[in-house]
């Protein structure tokens, strides 16, 4: 059974997949398939980020499968990231 998605989540994820360019934003990956936008700091820990732009990055799903259990351990280097596109524009 799907559930429906909440349009604030939905915006949300557009917006990262916007910025990301639609890719893999994982250090030397530009998979452009597959894509997750992956809440850096948790959705249940932290509700006030929830719909943070710069709380998202996108990821393939290999690497979001890959980090879970050690999100914590990666949110440094996603956010030293997001600030890099931020910086872009």
């Amino acid at each position: 059974m799907n559930r429906p998605v909440d349009e604030n989540y939905k915006k949300w994820r557009n917006e990262v997949y916007k910025r990301d360019k639609y890719c893999c934003q994982w250090p030397k990956c530009n998979i452009r398939r597959r894509l997750n936008a992956h809440h850096i700091k948790r959705w249940s820990d932290y509700p006030t980020l929830r719909f943070n732009v710069n709380n998202g990055i996108t990821l393939c799903s290999r690497h979001h499968k890959f980090i879970h259990g050690n999100e914590d351990g990666y949110a440094p280097l996603f956010f030293k990231i997001v600030a890099s596109k931020n910086n872009e524009k």
